[in-house]
């Protein structure tokens, strides 16, 4: 294998050569008015600042409303007058989220199924695109928060697509009247998986007239965003839709919301359909015909909503993704380990203080399903036995949750030949580093991936802030690019191998530094026991 130095080496040319060539696009043309751009549904105008293009709330689909609800995305209609795409489209129906991560900039509407485009301006020939999937629980979340800006990625020379899909009860939801109905062939349940396969598609037959090439598209998400880039990896239906993929706190192992049938009931676990018919009922709808479908979809979209939250996930009428058995086939462990996914060069990570669920009372019984490898897991969580258990458990949350599955990924598609590199990022503000102590927070890598941190932290901003964020951006945009994140001036980054287990660590300090996993002990006694 050739070392993360030397390619590092034989590559920097490329990018440097890269990114001149992009700057010089950039700088040749002043800030103006551009000629629109011809999409397969008609003529759209955006706005140039800096140097960027930007194009926002494009259509991709039809509005997914009256009969539209709980179907598969439907084509958009045409139009024949230029269509000025300057403002963000309504982000998808949910309760109002005010979380601090990303807080949304458009009211929440079920018409919603919109994409925005970030570009050098004047941008020619076949630049690579990355296309972003955000995060929030398959609840929360859209296209328009600030910090999911694309300019960053065209100023390197890399065209940036980000798109809005179905949350909620609207976005992943079955009833037996749907399944008889059958409008879209044995496509159901999953339809907020079905919006990101529409919009990847349309990136596929439109990319090309922004000056971007479709095969080299590069799809990156968070949080609900890597288990769905994990989705898209595994699924049947998504071959040719993309050509690399990066994975940010997406777990790996499980779907991430876990293993929920559309049509059986399992154990403890109801189908969607079930959940389904549980949420007509409690909105006096009874039946599985064809008119209470109708009723259905009737109803007016906050009692769809129905205060469905971050917090209040676990309901007796909602599930979240399924198992539909044409979109989701099978878990991605199981994916990965028998070679059913797309073979792409991958990059893949989680956060040093990342999101991971364990309600353990005690340490005793935090230990106990490490069975016949529990003495393992004390020395690898509790190597003096003065830890609280608070910490004990959160920090087994997070490693069966994110830490763990993102290694696992690596190692299963590096074992198998596919070029795969892993990170683990550990940089928090400076304004922030009093109140983050234990290291980086799931989601706040996310400014810095997007180089958008003055947006998030404003005059707060210092220079250590925005060089890491800078370095950050350089990395994924150069995986962008050509599958491997190394470039010009970048410390190097090695592809994973298992068999030294290094990675790429954006250390709290602000240097990335590639080094082995200082977390083995602990993932390897949780690889142990992991299903």
């Amino acid at each position: 294998m050739v070392s993360g130095m030397a390619f590092g080496m034989v590559s920097g040319a490329r990018h440097l050569w890269a990114s001149v060539a992009a700057l010089a696009v950039m700088s040749a043309f002043p800030a103006c008015a551009q000629a629109p751009v011809k999409t397969a549904s008609g003529p759209v105008s955006g706005v140039t600042a800096e140097g960027v293009e930007s194009f926002k709330g494009i259509p991709f689909a039809a509005p997914p409303v009256g009969e539209l609800r709980w179907r598969a995305p439907q084509a958009a209609a045409k139009w024949t007058a230029t269509f000025k795409a300057d403002h963000y489209g309504h982000d998808c129906m949910q309760e109002p989220f005010g979380g601090d991560a990303a807080p949304l900039g458009t009211s929440p509407s079920e018409d919603c199924l919109v994409l925005n485009v970030w570009r050098p301006a004047n941008a020619h020939g076949k630049l690579p695109v990355i296309v972003w999937i955000y995060g929030g629980g398959f609840v929360n979340g859209g296209s328009s928060p600030a910090v999911y800006d694309g300019s960053a990625f065209a100023k390197k020379g890399v065209i940036m697509v980000s798109f809005n899909y179905r949350l909620g009860r609207f976005g992943f939801f079955g009833h037996p009247a749907l399944t008889a109905a059958d409008a879209d062939h044995g496509l159901l349940g999953n339809y907020g998986y079905m919006d990101q396969i529409a919009a990847l598609k349309w990136v596929q037959a439109n990319i090309a007239a922004f000056g971007g090439d479709p095969a080299n598209v590069t799809i990156f998400g968070e949080s609900a965003g890597g288990g769905s880039v994990h989705m898209l990896m595994t699924s049947p239906l998504t071959k040719g839709l993309f050509a690399k993929a990066i994975v940010q706190s997406g777990g790996g192992r499980g779907n991430l919301m876990g293993e929920r049938r559309l049509h059986e009931d399992l154990p403890n676990l109801p189908s969607s359909e079930s959940l389904g018919v549980a949420l007509a009922k409690k909105n006096g709808i009874e039946g599985t015909d064809a008119a209470a479908l109708a009723r259905l979809r009737a109803l007016p979209a906050v009692a769809i909503v129905d205060k469905l939250n971050l917090a209040n996930m676990s309901s007796d009428t909602y599930g979240g993704p399924m198992v539909d058995g044409r979109i989701v086939a099978e878990d991605p462990q199981a994916a990965y380990l028998s070679g059913h996914y797309n073979k792409v060069p991958l990059m893949i990570g989680a956060n040093t203080a990342d999101i991971g669920f364990n309600f353990a009372p005690t340490k005793e019984a935090a230990f106990a399903p490490f069975g016949s490898h529990i003495e393992e897991a004390k020395a690898a969580y509790d190597p003096m036995g003065n830890f609280p258990v608070e910490v004990v458990r959160y920090f087994m949350g997070m490693d069966q949750m994110m830490i763990e599955p993102a290694r696992f990924v690596a190692s299963a598609l590096a074992t198998q030949g596919v070029p795969t590199y892993e990170y683990r990022y550990g940089y928090v503000a400076d304004s922030m580093k009093a109140e983050w102590k234990t290291g980086t927070p799931h989601a706040t890598e996310i400014p810095y991936v997007m180089d958008t941190v003055k947006a998030k932290y404003g005059d707060k901003l210092t220079a250590a802030d925005a060089k890491i964020a800078d370095q950050t951006n350089s990395y994924w945009a150069n995986f962008a690019k050509n599958g491997n994140p190394n470039g010009a001036g970048l410390p190097a980054w090695p592809q994973y191998d298992p068999k030294v287990d290094v990675l790429m660590s954006f250390s709290a300090e602000g240097v990335p530094v590639a080094q082995p996993d200082p977390w083995k002990a602990r993932l390897d006694v949780t690889a142990a026991v992991a299903k």
